[in-house]
């Protein structure tokens, strides 16, 4: 968890995510030889998401994690599809380039994960 505080306000970039394995991990060894393992965790919307009176199209969120930490890298590697899990972190945004220009996106720096319960076989 990181924490700042401005003017008696703590500032928190804190996440917490409880859902299922949609795909298996992938593990990439970076040019520096730093091992990253990307993942995702579908959670399911809570009723009334996206406003008041708002037609509810997505009922899912995929949300992308990373993680550098070998721990959870061991962990997310042994997780089957459709297994709960639970993953702890910070919201991070990260910039590269493409072909394009410069693009980025946001997802989840995870520093803790336990599967919850197995995926039924």
């Amino acid at each position: 968890m990181e924490t700042r505080v401005v003017e008696d306000v703590e500032l928190v970039n804190e996440v917490r995510l409880v859902g299922r394995v949609p795909v298996p991990a992938d593990e990439r060894v970076l040019p520096s030889g730093d091992v990253l393992c990307s993942f995702r965790v579908a959670v399911t919307r809570q009723p009334g998401a996206g406003g008041a009176g708002a037609r509810r199209r997505q009922q899912v969120d995929s949300l992308e994690c990373v993680t550098w930490n070998g721990r959870v890298r061991r962990s997310a590697v042994s997780w089957q599809v459709g297994d709960v899990v639970e993953v702890t972190g910070a919201l991070r945004r990260r910039f590269f380039t493409t072909a394009g220009g410069t693009a980025s996106r946001v997802e989840v720096e995870v520093s803790g994960a336990r599967r919850l319960r197995r995926a039924p076989s």
